[in-house]
């Protein structure tokens, strides 16, 4: 049974871990989005200490992690939806790669939805690798739309599926 929670910084250390096993996994299938200093602990402790780190535990070990925030980056708008709208965003989800398929990765997007519907926001969005076959199959079966490719600046050279899920 998954319990999706809060992150503290005493997950730190497990999420970090994480990272450090699907980093060379993701670029072994030539996806680039990460890298080895990125994301890093500053950036997912700025997340616990915005509140907006949530982790997925399996048999009381942290599974995944994911920020959901309303932050969205300037390149959204060039995505086939109204960039104006507040969101809730699925920023660096990551799942522990032994395992993968236990729906960890669906139970964080759960988590948005319910914080969307908590704020009174209607759409979920989120972005992946052109390279990320793995989510390209799971929005979908989500519920989520296809809404267009983007660039992020911060990530020269990449291209991003952009994926929004409308609640009403």
């Amino acid at each position: 049974m998954l319990l999706v929670r809060p992150a503290t910084a005493a997950d730190l250390p497990a999420i970090l871990d994480i990272v450090r096993r699907v980093v060379p996994l993701m670029q072994a299938a030539g996806n680039f989005q990460w890298e080895a200093d990125y994301p890093n602990e500053a950036v997912f402790r700025q997340d616990i200490d915005r509140a907006q780190l949530w982790v997925a535990e399996a048999d009381g070990a942290v599974a995944g992690a994911a920020a959901l925030t309303t932050d969205q980056d300037p390149e959204y708008a060039q995505a086939d939806w109204d960039p104006a709208e507040p969101a809730i965003v699925t920023h660096r989800l990551a799942v522990d790669p032994a395992v993968q398929g236990r729906g960890v990765a669906a139970a964080l997007l759960e988590q948005a939805e319910r914080l969307a519907t908590e704020r009174g926001l209607n759409s979920l969005r989120v972005d992946t690798n052109s390279e990320n076959h793995a989510t390209q199959r799971l929005f979908p079966k989500l519920g989520y739309r296809f809404a267009g490719e983007i660039t992020l600046a911060f990530r020269p050279g990449l291209r991003f599926f952009c994926y929004e899920k409308r609640l009403a």
